[in-house]
């Protein structure tokens, strides 16, 4: 089972306030941990909403949103990519998971991904072939 652990941003991170050696470090060792253990597939922060946009579609029409976004705390500072074999061994990782905004309450969201099977029938093997097809080529890149 793949998971998508998912860093909740902070007043802080959306002002751009890097972390400090000290979290950096600590982080550093517990992605070290994950990795050791095979469970990390992808990791990484992102910046503030201030460098982002979004795009809002209304049928056919696409509408630009430049950031910054005001619910911060519906705002992702960070995500790691897991495979682990089930919710609960997820849950067990993020408690070991150093504090990602320390000084202020902190929250990490765990939301299981989507497996080819999980889409039935719809899903046709034409559609699974192209679905190969398209990882294969993202992994050459």
């Amino acid at each position: 089972m793949r998971f998508m652990i998912i860093v909740k941003a902070s007043p802080d991170s959306e002002a751009g306030v890097m972390p400090s050696e000290e979290l950096m470090t600590a982080m550093g060792n517990y992605n070290e941990e994950l990795a050791k253990a095979g469970i990390l597939i992808d990791c990484d922060g992102l910046q503030p909403s201030s460098k982002g946009a979004r795009v809002r579609f209304s049928g056919d029409k696409r509408t630009v949103i430049d950031g910054p976004f005001i619910e911060t705390k519906e705002l992702i500072a960070g995500y790691w990519l897991w495979q682990v074999k089930s919710k609960e061994e997820a849950i067990e990782w993020v408690k070991r998971c150093p504090n990602p905004m320390p000084g202020t309450e902190a929250e990490i969201e765990i939301r299981q991904v989507f497996e080819a099977e999980d889409f039935g029938a719809e899903f046709t093997p034409e559609l699974r072939d192209q679905e190969e097809r398209v990882r294969a080529q993202a992994k050459k890149q």
